[in-house]
């Protein structure tokens, strides 16, 4: 990057959401530009039918790709049929098609180097769905795309309230059967290192809610809690992991506990963002951990019921740029200090020749 400034990639979403609104409410800030280099992926026209439609002043550039973009600039590579219509808040097959041909091309150019984030504007889970596109949301297709054989983990977060899930976009009634040891500990692993890689924490510190309530009562209420949760948290807790629990959900947020700890780790999408979204739905950012992309998106959805009526903020879209762009230097910080580590030193005191003996670097949980 010669201009030193991230460059942003930022998928339309669902164009007869708000979208394009909460895209362009956060660049009219012209601050914006001084922090990074944006591109949408998208539809000039769309772009400009909203901007005219919100009477926003946002001005953007038309570009083929994003390494046209100019730094100063909002820039649009225009990836959309021309001839896409915007029908606000209808959920509209064209308008998932249109959803998926901006991430396939941000993708396109993510992987070949052009751009160093994504950030994702809302799309319709049910109108995007194709041959090319049958997964349950985003986390899922950017997995498959460019997990690269890794796992993914949802976290929901605003400032230092983090909350991560062990199961995603699935029925409830697929919760139980779905919930082992070995994938909680997965789970786990992932949440533990993106904390120190990806926030910079040190040692952080992990709360593992319960899934049945009250945490089974001892059994009684159910024996998930002693079979499963509570063998995987001291597995790992036995191998230095600061992860505790397992907390009864119904009572951890309201009281106030979860301030006490970095993350915390859910077993379902509700238990989860009910409570988060209760108490950080305007600035809450969705972050996809455990990949090599940094990738994240706005905690709402397409809200059709706003959509094209000018009342959308732009607070949780915002926050999820700043969130990209503060893992991203995280990640160079962290790469840069462990390019080329000390191995350890220290003498054996059991060798009467007491020499210096060198050990491998141990990769952490």
């Amino acid at each position: 990057m010669e201009d030193n400034k991230i460059r942003v990639g930022i998928t339309q979403g669902d164009i007869n959401g708000v979208g394009y609104e909460v895209i362009l409410k956060t660049f009219s800030d012209p601050t914006m530009l001084e922090l990074c280099t944006p591109i949408i992926y998208g539809s000039p026209k769309v772009a400009a039918y909203h901007r005219k439609s919100l009477d926003l002043p946002t001005n953007f550039s038309i570009v083929n790709s994003a390494s046209e973009a100019a730094p100063d600039r909002l820039s649009v590579v225009n990836c959309t049929d021309d001839e896409v219509k915007v029908e606000f808040s209808k959920p509209d097959s064209e308008a998932g098609k249109a959803a998926l041909g901006a991430l396939e091309k941000a993708i396109e150019e993510y992987k070949a180097g052009l751009i160093d984030v994504i950030v994702t504007a809302p799309i319709n889970k049910h109108t995007i769905q194709s041959e090319e596109f049958s997964f349950p949301g985003h986390t899922e297709y950017i997995e498959e795309k460019l997990g690269d054989g890794r796992k993914a983990l949802m976290i929901l977060m605003k400032d230092d309230f983090r909350v991560a899930l062990v199961t995603g976009h699935i029925p409830v009634r697929e919760i139980a059967s779905t919930i082992t040891k070995e994938l909680i500990q997965e789970k786990l692993v992932i949440f533990n290192r993106s904390l120190k890689q990806d926030f910079g924490i040190g040692a952080p510190r992990i709360a593992v809610l319960s899934l049945n309530p009250h945490a089974g009562d001892e059994g009684l209420l159910g024996t998930e809690e002693q079979e499963i949760i509570s063998p995987a948290i001291q597995e790992l807790a036995d191998k230095g992991m600061l992860c505790y629990g397992p907390y009864p959900a119904d009572g951890f947020m309201g009281s106030g506990n979860f301030t006490h700890f970095d993350g915390v780790l859910a077993m379902y999408h509700d238990q989860g963002l009910a409570p988060f979204k209760a108490l950080a739905m305007d600035e809450g950012v969705n972050y996809t951990a455990g990949l090599s992309v940094v990738r994240t998106s706005p905690a709402h959805g397409t809200a059709y019921d706003i959509a094209g009526k000018g009342l959308a903020s732009e607070d949780s879209f915002r926050q999820a740029v700043y969130v990209a762009i503060d893992v991203f230097r995280n990640r160079m910080r962290e790469k840069e200090a462990h390019a080329n580590p000390l191995r350890k030193q220290y003498y054996e005191r059991r060798d009467d020749s007491d020499k210096l003996k060198l050990d491998s670097v141990e990769e952490d949980l």
